[in-house]
């Protein structure tokens, strides 16, 4: 075989070699190798472990290369599928596209909930590791972790000012964190069990929370006393979500149903059935869906455009289904998936759904024509939980393979 390298590498390697030799102490090799090399003398300082580090290297950058051919080959078929550029579009219609921005590990255990912060670039992930962490998605960074609980975090919730930061648990607590100190503020128990989910009022004055031990609780943040509890779940109720303006409250259970709330009298104003397996999310449709809705569900000729307001709910069914609260029916499911639903959130534009699953996928569902309009293979496993921002082309998914993944859209 032709020798490729130069006089001058060679006698580098050599020497690499030899330092090799003589740090591992084979020293009759090392003689009669420098004599067959003619090196005279000692060997300097910087061959020292030079060849060790150089194969690692080398094993290391070949990992890299192959990465970021997956990555070249995942956008080039982007490009080729005709991904439309940033320009041509409004930021409406701009979606999470592969490959990920960042992937982003430090937890020791299943993420269960990603959530960005209303104001400033950074995102917050809890885990079934009792932690919650803190990173900035503009950068990739990671910032902190927020320690208190004893066990799994379920769900975390901004405050609309980005102040506070709230946190449920399966150790039966709920948490309140100062987010400008990281400092825990107040401890809320009152729950019998597993607390799923969590989230402000508007208002920002009171907390809703729900629980395997099937009820909804309403709590007073100024006391951290419950000041409201919601029954009528027949099973654990996975999750509870706001509308808007604060009056009315969706949740979700394990008893196949979704129901909605009036917040001031605690009278159960719906009963949604239509899912035949658990029901794991709900998430409440912006103004801007409204239209998008109406064309998706054919317009009710007696009445013409139905008000709403609208609801989306994924279940373990494997489909995502969208209901007119007012009337109590369900005008369309999303079909797709091949695995329970675990996360549903609306495009701020109001044109799309973007869900996520244990089928590892999240999928972008074009409301108006009732179809999936892009799948994204977001995650070794199952993927757990995903938000989108407000404002910023961003998107971030958390998954049971412990990594929190950043998207941008385009």
């Amino acid at each position: 075989m032709k020798m490729v390298l130069s006089q001058r590498q060679r006698e580098e390697l050599n020497k690499a070699i030899a330092d090799y030799l003589c740090s591992n102490g084979y020293m009759d090799a090392l003689e009669s190798f420098k004599k067959e090399t003619d090196m005279p003398g000692e060997i300097e300082k910087k061959y020292s472990g030079l060849l060790e580090k150089k194969w690692t290297s080398v094993i290391r950058l070949q990992k890299k290369v192959m990465d970021l051919e997956t990555k070249l080959a995942e956008t080039e078929k982007e490009y080729i599928a005709g991904a439309p550029t940033r320009d041509k579009r409004s930021p409406t219609e701009w979606i999470p596209r592969p490959p990920e921005k960042y992937c982003l590990s430090g937890h020791r255990a299943p993420v269960t909930k990603v959530i960005f912060h209303p104001v400033f670039s950074i995102m917050v992930s809890s885990s079934e590791d009792a932690t919650i962490k803190v990173w900035d998605y503009e950068t990739g960074d990671y910032e902190r972790t927020l320690k208190g609980h004893t066990d799994s975090v379920q769900d975390i919730a901004f405050d609309h000012t980005g102040k506070m930061l709230v946190s449920c648990s399966a150790d039966m607590t709920l948490k309140l964190w100062d987010f400008q100190g990281y400092e825990c503020v107040k401890t809320m128990r009152g729950h019998d069990h597993n607390v799923s989910s969590v989230t402000f009022l508007p208002s920002g004055d009171f907390i809703l929370s729900s629980s395997r031990d099937k009820t909804i609780k309403m709590w007073e943040i100024a006391t951290g006393y419950c000041v409201k509890t919601f029954t009528g779940h027949r099973e654990w109720v996975r999750m509870v979500r706001v509308n808007q303006d604060g009056s009315l409250i969706a949740s979700c259970s394990n008893d196949q149903t979704v129901r909605v709330w009036v917040v001031a009298t605690k009278e159960c104003k719906a009963e949604l059935r239509e899912h035949d397996h658990v029901v794991e999310c709900v998430a409440w449709a912006p103004e801007t869906a409204h239209a998008a809705i109406n064309e998706a569900a054919g317009a009710d000729n007696k009445k013409g455009n139905r008000s709403g307001p609208f609801l989306i709910s994924g279940s373990r069914d494997k489909t995502l289904k969208l209901w007119d609260v007012s009337t109590g029916m369900c005008l369309f499911s999303l079909i797709g998936h091949d695995n329970w639903v675990r996360g549903v959130v609306f495009h701020p534009g109001g044109k799309f759904i973007v869900s996520a699953s244990d089928d590892k996928t999240l999928r972008v569902w074009d409301i108006k024509n009732k179809r999936c309009q892009k799948t994204l293979e977001a995650h070794h496993h199952f993927c757990t939980s995903l938000d989108f921002h407000k404002s910023a082309p961003f998107v971030i998914s958390g998954s049971v393979d412990q990594t929190v993944k950043v998207w941008e859209c385009r």
